[in-house]
């Protein structure tokens, strides 16, 4: 209260277009993902029919995706029941892609696209801003937060593990952070997709020669897809 004026507390507020709720669990932000894409998937279902698919696919990606991926990486570690609903989402407008009817199976449709299912989109855009920073170190706010391990303290820190972070929380919320996040998702890759410890950053130097040093980014980040990919739909 300021000069005689009370503030009330607000359920959600926006901040460049995403929608924060007062217990964090994104719900009022998922709901108007949710109501945007499936305008755009209905639209899309009545001019299906003429339309051939590189064109529907193109046109599917880019109304639903752009809204699917914006801050996406906020979406990690929320409960099961909000992550099945974006996963509706994209389910739907993969049906509404191949034209298939709304009882089909999703699975099968997302693998024939090639698509990355939403858990997998999530780690992959955490994955992708922690290969930038440790590539680049920028920016710093977020590069001063993903030491890396020593490289005599543990022989998988060769293969350029992150450190965790001390828990200083007994909050669930916490471990939805990107500080928490990016070590945890980073340390999980296989080898071959990690950065090693001996490599110059911020940018790697000729001179080093082992597996990940001169990985670019666009290897990288295709070896990144295809391994989430797998993870998802098994061979």
């Amino acid at each position: 209260m300021g000069n005689g004026v009370s503030v009330l507390p607000s359920a959600s507020a926006r901040n460049l277009g995403f929608i924060f709720d007062s217990s964090l669990t994104l719900a009022d932000q998922i709901s108007s993902v949710s109501r945007a894409c499936f305008y755009h998937i209905r639209d899309l279902r009545r001019i299906r029919p003429v339309l051939d698919f590189t064109t529907v696919q193109s046109i599917g990606t880019s109304f639903v995706y752009s809204r699917l991926d914006y801050c996406n990486s906020l979406y990690y570690g929320l409960q099961k029941i909000q992550l099945n609903r974006l996963q509706h989402i994209q389910n739907s407008l993969a049906r509404a892609v191949v034209a298939a009817p709304r009882s089909s199976y999703a699975n099968q449709i997302l693998k024939s696209l090639l698509w990355l299912k939403v858990p997998d989109r999530i780690e992959y855009k955490i994955i992708s801003v922690t290969y930038k920073l440790l590539q680049y170190s920028a920016p710093h706010y977020l590069r001063d937060r993903i030491p890396i391990q020593s490289a005599r303290s543990t022989r998988s820190s060769s293969l350029g593990n992150l450190l965790h972070p001390p828990v200083q929380s007994n909050l669930k919320i916490t471990k939805r952070s990107f500080r928490h996040a990016d070590p945890h998702l980073w340390n999980k890759l296989p080898p071959f997709l990690r950065i090693p410890s001996t490599c110059s950053i911020p940018s790697f130097s000729d001179s080093h020669h082992e597996p990940g040093c001169d990985l670019s980014y666009d290897a990288f980040h295709s070896r990144l897809i295809t391994h989430l990919f797998f993870k998802s739909f098994p061979p």
